[in-house]
């Protein structure tokens, strides 16, 4: 299996990197804007570090429907804030949660390491702007759908092969395009253009997407896949099913995991490295 080289550090098989989510948008699902302002980002990315994240993941932009936010606006939201994170932090793994190789373009010049493209390659032109930058990409299953959009119905005859086939091909690409193989990641992007038994089929074969030998990203926290399996619960009641979750996960190989709790994911995750058999899984930290 590959190594993954972020900013300078590298996080082989069995290394666990905690991404920390920090969104700059007054309609997020989880914390409903409290981390909007300025200021409370920096807080917050200031808590997750302290915490343990080994990456931060700055969004500007909800994943789901909602208000429309142009280029320039995701960009007046998140460009700054990853410049004075980069001050602030000057060894922290930087992500920025973008589709758009515009944003792209102006937040690596800024000092993000990492482009984490959750709508699965939609803008091609984002690959060669993290290979301008020599910077990460994440390469995700999103189900083809259009940005922000909840498809109806959707469909796979294997939805893990549907996951594998089109994030291998997606990173292949990307290596093609100039991006560095080491720094790309694949995400099976669970509830984007999936429903629950989609997320849950891909939490159960994780290690199918391991296998590739591409590094593994899953973001997974308080979803609403595992609220629905737990019968329901609303997002302020997922944590301990986020928490399973990111176990299970970890056993089956994954390497970097989207929460917005550092802290309880790194003690949960050193607790799966103390259960595994020795150089199986160890958190990075």
């Amino acid at each position: 299996m590959s190594i993954l080289r972020l900013r300078g550090r590298e996080f082989g098989p069995g290394d666990y990197a905690v991404m920390a989510v920090v969104n700059r948008t007054p309609d997020s699902f989880f914390d409903k804007g409290k981390t909007y302002g300025f200021g409370a980002a920096l807080e917050a990315v200031d808590a997750a570090v302290e915490g343990g994240a080994d990456i931060v993941d700055i969004g500007g932009v909800k994943a789901g429907p909602g208000d429309t936010v142009d280029a320039g606006e995701e960009i007046r939201r998140v460009a700054d804030l990853v410049a004075a994170v980069r001050e602030r932090h000057p060894t922290l793994i930087i992500s920025v949660d973008t589709w758009r190789s515009e944003v792209g373009d102006v937040v690596a010049g800024a000092g993000a390491d990492l482009l984490n493209d959750t709508w699965g390659g939609v803008d091609p032109l984002l690959a060669e702007v993290a290979a301008k930058h020599g910077v990460g990409l994440v390469c995700a299953h999103a189900g083809r759908v259009e940005p922000r959009t909840r498809p109806h119905r959707i469909a796979y005859a294997d939805v893990v092969a549907d996951v594998i086939g089109y994030t291998v091909d997606l990173a292949e690409r990307a290596v093609a395009a100039g991006v560095p193989r080491e720094s790309i990641l694949i995400d099976p992007a669970h509830d984007f253009g999936k429903n629950t038994f989609h997320s849950l089929e891909v939490s159960r074969r994780l290690d199918e997407m391991v296998a590739t030998g591409w590094p593994v990203l899953v973001a997974v926290s308080n979803k609403d896949f595992v609220g629905e399996t737990l019968g329901g619960l609303p997002v302020e009641e997922r944590h301990a099913g986020t928490i399973a979750t990111l176990a299970v996960s970890a056993l089956h190989g994954a390497r970097v995991f989207r929460v917005h709790d550092a802290a309880s994911a790194r003690t949960a995750l050193a607790e799966v490295a103390r259960l595994t058999p020795l150089g199986e899984g160890r958190p990075s930290g």
